[in-house]
């Protein structure tokens, strides 16, 4: 069995085994109490890594924590990595942040997802960030990882997850792009073009074929 066919089988087997637990251990809340993906509207597919990546940027931002903006991109995704924010004011508001300088204070945020790998951006009408590419979290934390940007103790921890999940061949793919990256910075500049021939000596130059006449003044006499 391929290694998807075997996720997908255990996914499966996780639901039906949450379904079991649901009808033992709370037969008696409603279902208009409860929340399913195939049933109720507004839904995106978000990793499972996702709270550990918000706490390492979190980490790497002190004072200016962008986690909860990243989470909220991530519930604004329409299943598709890419964002375009028309209305900053919604996501700012939607963050958390109020007042004059809510809109700012949410760009410095962003920002700061971006330097970090979580996403990345081009400006538009509504400014440096109307349109978001959410890049994978997993990526990103790999990534922090090589450049010390993440304690040992929660990369421990989201490697433990990401084995969990299944998901640890995702960091064999980040790891070779990223060696392909580097060999490809290192490669010699390619050597300049050779510069043009000098132009032919013989051919005859102003000096040598025109004749300046200079003519020469009688001293004025100088009366006594």
């Amino acid at each position: 069995m391929s290694t998807m066919k075997q996720a997908v089988a255990r996914r499966a087997k996780m639901s039906e085994r949450a379904e079991s637990q649901r009808l033992i251990h709370f037969a008696g809340v409603d279902d208009a109490w409860i929340w399913t993906r195939k049933k109720n509207n507004g839904f995106t597919t978000v990793p499972r890594t996702l709270p550990i990546a918000m706490q390492a940027v979190d980490e790497q931002s002190k004072g200016q924590p962008p986690g909860h903006v990243l989470f909220c991109l991530w519930a604004r995704a329409p299943d598709h990595p890419v964002l375009v924010i028309d209305n900053p004011v919604t996501f700012a508001a939607e963050a958390g942040f109020t007042g004059p300088r809510a809109v700012d204070t949410w760009r410095r945020r962003m920002k700061r997802l971006q330097e970090l790998q979580l996403i990345v951006a081009k400006a538009g009408p509504a400014g440096d960030f109307h349109y978001v590419l959410l890049t994978n979290p997993n990526s990103a934390v790999e990534w922090m990882r090589s450049n010390g940007k993440i304690q040992d103790v929660l990369y421990g921890r989201f490697w433990d997850r990401l084995s969990e999940v299944g998901g640890l061949s995702e960091i064999d793919v980040i790891r070779a792009y990223s060696a392909q990256a580097k060999a490809k910075a290192e490669e010699p500049a390619p050597p300049l073009p050779p510069l043009p021939p000098p132009p032919p000596t013989d051919a005859p130059t102003a000096s040598a074929t025109t004749k300046v006449k200079v003519r020469k003044s009688k001293p004025k006499s100088v009366g006594k």
